[in-house]
């Protein structure tokens, strides 16, 4: 158990005048009785010999303290035999002060370590005065000098120890093992050298031929032990890194917690790391210090010399930069730092431009880095470089989720959160101004040039929206060719005003598929808080108002009048259970495939509706109003009918060809949603495992969800769970093992760029290896090309759905494409079903 802090540190000088008082006393208290005459040579010889002794030391360090243990046993031991008393105290007082010179050590300290070797010399002496100690001829005398030695070790070390808590440490249980190995495993060691060394030397003064070559090959061993002790406390300390690593979070707070594990495991007194510009994301230095300071000079330079040296790839592994040895120009990047030691290294990045990670000055008052902490520090860098790189990637996973794939623009999601961010901020005075703007000519572009002109067309547009809207508005793309910005602090005059300039400023011709294209925006203005108050009810008016725009002058604010205009979504609501039953709301279908073996495993069932009078209505209008009418239910269940019809007329031709339907959020808070399906299944004789519901992402993971029973219930009967578009919500693959899902649906806004963007396949590839570890299936939507066939299959994706494959096809359709494109293969030992396969 660590001791208890102290209420504050000492200043050095204390302590040391503390210890020199105790030295005092002791010295009076003992040396009196012990004074014998001075014999030059010896005492030169055993001074020589405590300074050897103690220059050849193992350091443990704890924060700024140092605590050095040497074979300086092998000194006492021969200085308590040959000068006893007070000259053995006064040679190993001497031999230690020229030492701690020697390795500059703080004057306070060597102060004090000088009077702690003369309290232990003291305590030597009073043994063996106890003790019928009468030199070393009488082999019992060898033991006597063995527990004298002893002593004194026993006795300084807590000495050392307190004098570390006194000046602001805690010292822990380890460290202490770290003070006490040496005495039990050394002391004992060194006593039976010098004894073998005075015995020899008694018989003869030639003995000195074998007892120096003897001496140095001890100091050697020692040295070597020290080196080998300094090794496995450095992988000590990288275990210990990579397992603090592992546990940070992917948050700004797990990026300094990162720094400061370097801190501390390093004994640093401060750590830099500097991160390049990623995503939405501005440069950032995150810095741990022992002042607390969250900025210095140096390190977010990138025209410091250290930092290009580091970063520039002509150096390999870690840049160690030492004041003591270092050129002008060093030694002028270490001041604007005040540092007088630097450890600097690159960190690998997602961003294509190298992170830098510099270390400044040992927190050690005796140490300074060395290679060891260099090796030690390269061995860290491959857990820093994939801890920054999983947070870029989570962080390329939440941008994906805010951000339209195509322009890079924020979306809608996003745009709600800054609406509600801004007026939460100011309740009764906040303004802002809304512009919801839609390209005129979209549809024409896409019908007649196609999907990838009409994306050119977006870009263009994106690109003058930003370029010509005020500096302190949010750019978004909404969907298909509408666009909002999101005007902070503007009354609706001034968004009226606002408008009417950016679509003057937008209005020109545009070089797309290679012909000149006009570039035309209508749009609506909404306020707030004249027309609304929050991000729903404001995006919805100006939705209102941009239909008005689109019909009149390019440009309308939403008016109460306007709602007139919403009849429609009123006469639809009113319609949609008379639509069900007369055959105007129908089903598509579209096939998975097994990416390995192109069997058709499963069928996506999608809903339509068409209108007599308004045509093909979206799927996205008359869902939504189905959920915000309450009718949402008897929908699901009339296109889970279809589905399970479709599959029983398979069954009947001895095919099993899973079907899948989506599911609302909506629905999963239906308390009889599970007797439902149940009683839908038993109806159409339909075994649970040929169904796969499809969930939402947000519907998985929202709280009343999680903590029902429904999916569990829904799993019980046997069918699968699907998590669809997964990746562009908040969830993460952890959440996903405490819930029955099993398997997940790689949004098609991920696949749709792999074959032309390296992060695309990236990210996949991340989602596919995550799933895979969690034991759920992973489908592909949106698959259009071979290329993203072949790099999807190669990195194990179980299925894949897209138009490579198929569009969604109309039952009779369907039929005559299986008829044209499949074939038949024998059921799997053990099933009673065959299966059907994609010819190629």
């Amino acid at each position: 158990m660590p001791l208890p802090r102290s209420a504050a540190p000492l200043h050095p000088w204390v302590i040391a005048t503390a210890g020199v008082l105790l030295a005092l006393i002791t010295a009076v208290l003992v040396f009196p009785g012990t004074s014998t005459s001075l014999e030059p040579l010896p005492f030169l010889v055993v001074t020589a010999a405590f300074f050897v002794t103690e220059t050849v030391s193992l350091h443990v360090e704890f924060r700024r303290q140092t605590w050095s243990w040497s074979v300086s046993e092998l000194a006492l031991t021969i200085a308590l035999v040959e000068v006893g008393g007070i000259w053995a105290a006064v040679a190993r007082a001497l031999g230690l002060g020229l030492s701690l010179a020697v390795q500059r050590y703080a004057p306070a300290k060597a102060v004090f370590n000088m009077a702690v070797a003369i309290v232990e010399v003291a305590v030597a002496v009073v043994v063996l005065q106890a003790l019928p100690f009468d030199g070393i001829d009488d082999p019992i005398s060898w033991l006597y000098l063995l527990v004298a030695v002893f002593a004194a070790d026993v006795v300084g070390t807590p000495l050392v120890v307190g004098a570390i808590r006194l000046s602001g440490g805690n010292p822990s249980r380890r460290l202490w093992q770290e003070l006490l190995l040496p005495i039990a495993v050394v002391g004992p060691f060194a006593v039976s050298v010098a004894v073998v060394a005075m015995m020899l030397t008694r018989q003869t003064g030639w003995a000195a031929v074998l007892i120096v070559p003897a001496a140095v090959a001890v100091i050697v061993l020692f040295r070597r032990f020290a080196r080998v002790a300094g090794e496995g406390h450095r992988l000590q300390r990288v275990y210990e890194f990579a397992r603090r690593v592992e546990q940070v979070g992917s948050d700004e707070d797990g990026t300094l917690r990162i720094v400061e594990a370097v801190k501390e495991l390093l004994n640093a007194d401060r750590v830099a790391l500097w991160l390049p510009p990623y995503l939405d994301e501005e440069p950032r230095l995150v810095v741990a210090t022992e002042d607390g300071r969250a900025w210095y000079d140096g390190p977010g330079d990138p025209d410091d010399l250290i930092r290009r040296r580091a970063t520039d790839g002509s150096v390999d592994g870690p840049v160690l930069v030492s004041l003591a040895r270092a050129t002008e120009a060093e030694a002028a990047a270490l001041a604007r730092r005040d540092a007088e030691d630097l450890l600097a290294a690159p960190v690998a990045t997602a961003a294509g431009e190298p992170g830098y990670l510099e270390i400044c000055d040992r927190r050690s008052d005796a140490l300074s880095f060395a290679d060891g902490d260099r090796s030690a520090l390269d061995s860290m860098l491959t857990h820093i470089n994939a801890a920054i790189r999983q947070q870029q990637l989570l962080s390329q996973i939440r941008y994906d989720a805010d951000h339209d794939r195509l322009t890079g623009l924020p979306n809608r999601q996003r745009l709600a959160v800054e609406i509600d961010q801004l007026l939460g901020a100011d309740p009764v005075a906040g303004r802002a101004g809304l512009i919801l703007a839609a390209l005129d000519n979209y549809t024409e572009v896409t019908d007649t040039l196609g999907h990838a002109a009409s994306d050119e067309l977006l870009l263009v547009t994106a690109g003058l929206l930003r370029e010509h809207a005020p500096p302190q508005a949010l750019v978004a793309r909404m969907e298909g060719e509408q666009f909002a910005v999101l005007l902070p602090g503007l009354s609706l005059a001034a968004t009226e005003r606002a408008a009417r300039r950016l679509r003057e400023a937008t209005s020109t011709r545009a070089r797309v598929a290679g012909l000149d294209l006009e570039v035309t925006l209508s749009i609506g203005v909404a306020a707030a808080p004249v027309h609304g108050t929050d991000a729903g009810t404001l995006m919805q008016r100006a939705d209102v108002a941009l239909l008005a725009g689109a019909g009149s002058s390019g440009v309308a604010s939403y008016h109460p009048v306007l709602d007139q205009q919403s009849l429609r979504r009123l006469q639809l609501g009113t319609e949609l259970e008379s639509a069900m039953v007369e055959g105007q709301i129908s089903v598509v279908f579209q096939p998975i495939i097994d990416a390995r073996t192109s069997d058709i495993v499963s069928v996506e069932t999608l809903v339509r509706w068409a209108h007599p009078r308004y045509g093909a209505i979206a799927p996205d209008d008359f869902i939504h109003l189905a959920e915000q009418i309450g009718r949402i239910g008897p929908l699901t269940d009339h296109v889970l009918d279809l589905a399970l019809a479709r599959c029983r007329k398979w069954l009947d031709q001895d095919i099993a060809l899973s079907v899948a339907v989506n599911l609302s959020a909506r629905c999963l808070g239906e308390p009889d949603l599970v007797d439902r399906v149940r009683r839908a299944l038993r109806r159409h004789g339909v075994p649970g495992e040929l169904l796969t519901l499809e969930l939402t992402e947000g519907s998985v993971v929202d709280d009343s969800v999680r903590s029902s029973t429904v999916l569990a219930d829904l799993h019980a009967l046997g069918l699968r769970l699907s998590m669809d578009d997964f990746g562009t919500g908040y969830s993460s693959l952890s959440q996903l093992r405490q819930l029955p899902i099993d398997e997940v649906k790689i949004d098609k806004s991920f696949v749709l760029g792999m074959s032309t963007s390296q992060g695309e396949s990236f990210i996949a590839r991340s989602i596919i290896e995550l799933a895979h570890n969690l034991g759920l299936r992973v489908v592909a939507e949106g698959v259009e090309d071979e290329l993203t066939r072949n790099l999807l299959a190669e990195m194990g994706c179980d299925k894949l759905q897209g138009f490579l494959v198929s569009r969604p096809l109309p039952d009779d359709r369907l039929e005559s494409w299986i008829l044209a494109r499949t074939g038949v293969r024998s059921a799997i030992p053990g099933t009673p079903h065959r299966r059907l396969f994609v010819r190629t």
